[in-house]
């Protein structure tokens, strides 16, 4: 691990020797922006570098989201047959050219960063020999400057759970360090929660219950991690993961407008409200059709006994038109039989009519 120490070390460097020339040399809101403004530039470096990963990391979801249909279709012919499921599946991800754990690659890629970044702020510590000042291509100005940087006063090797005697030997208070660090956690959690909530709330909960569980991890998981270990991480780490977030947001918001997944492969369902992924339509079958259907012309039968009576008449007149016959004026009542008359035979009628034509 040393050489990517000594790689962070210099990156940071770089930055804080640019920024050191163009701002102020004295403290600006008691702060010392050259060195935040270093570990933010860090975070703009890595990324510009893993950008790359980061469009495979995109090509490799909506690839996921295509062959959703495919994966329904095996999660129904094997149901209750885990293990040949599993064995379609990978063949699945053989035949496709798919990757499932190219979604979390980016963020793997960046834990050996984290953890060099969070060994070097550590390394800086007041009383500490010349020669390990010097460890990672350090200078003993630059090494001193680092230990005395400060964001609002706090500074940035300072950490939540910093003990008294700590503070004491880098002058700081334990209350400002405190508020600082507890802030920057609460950011962090919520970016990194935001982070992965954005995601999901354009593509929905995954049908495969492998990576559902994946997205349930990242959308919960590591916001808990992240508030329980918050706590021990020095202020300039928490920096370097606000930061990191934020443009992770940006370019995931840009990604997913400019190039939305396809309607399609979106997932059915979406565990937020106003969501844009699509839920499926399904219809009723068996009893629930029967139902339904009832519902329907009870509706209707509903609709048709709440009109007036020269609507109803004026709907049956039109009825009548239509197919030829005239209607009579009293809506038909008049062809009904008085109370207590004989019953008429039309065939009898009908021949009387005849001989007396």
């Amino acid at each position: 691990m040393a050489g990517i120490y000594w790689l962070i070390s210099k990156v940071m460097l770089f930055w804080h020797t640019v920024w050191d020339s163009i701002l102020p040399d004295h403290r600006v809101l008691s702060t010392n922006w050259q060195w935040v403004l270093a570990i933010v530039f860090l975070v703009i470096t890595v990324r510009v570098v893993l950008f790359p990963i980061f469009v495979k990391q995109i090509k490799s979801q909506r690839a996921m989201q295509a062959i959703q249909p495919k994966m329904k279709e095996l999660q129904e012919k094997h149901k209750g047959d885990r293990e040949t499921l599993q064995k379609e599946v990978m063949k699945l991800y053989q035949e496709e050219k798919v990757n499932p754990l190219m979604g979390c690659l980016p963020m793997f890629l960046q834990i050996p960063v984290f953890i060099g970044l969070l060994h070097v702020l550590r390394h800086l510590r007041p009383n500490t020999s010349d020669t390990q000042m010097e460890l990672y291509g350090w200078t003993k100005a630059e090494f001193l400057s680092a230990v005395d940087a400060r964001l609002f006063d706090a500074p940035i090797v300072a950490k939540f759970s910093s003990s008294a005697a700590d503070l004491i030997t880098i002058n700081a208070n334990s209350t400002t360090v405190k508020i600082v660090a507890a802030f920057l956690v609460a950011l962090m959690i919520t970016t990194t929660y935001l982070t992965q909530r954005q995601m999901i709330k354009k593509t929905g909960w995954n049908t495969d219950p492998q990576q559902r569980m994946i997205q349930k991890f990242m959308l919960y998981g590591i916001p808990f991690f992240t508030l329980t270990s918050g706590w021990y991480f020095p202020i300039g780490v928490i920096i370097y993961w606000v930061t990191n977030n934020a443009i992770t947001l940006a370019q995931q918001y840009w990604v997913l407008h400019k190039y939305p997944p396809p309607a399609s492969a979106t997932s059915s369902t979406t565990p937020f409200k106003g969501g844009t992924a699509k839920v499926a339509e399904s219809k009723p079958s068996g009893l629930g059709a029967l139902f339904a259907r009832a519902r329907e012309e009870a509706a209707a039968q509903q609709r048709t006994n709440g009109k007036s009576p020269a609507k109803a008449a004026g709907t049956k007149a039109a009825g009548a038109k239509a197919t030829g016959t005239d209607a009579p004026a009293d809506g038909g009542q008049s062809r009904a039989p008085k109370p207590g008359a004989k019953p008429i035979n039309p065939k009898k009628g009908g021949a009387a009519k005849r001989q007396s034509g």
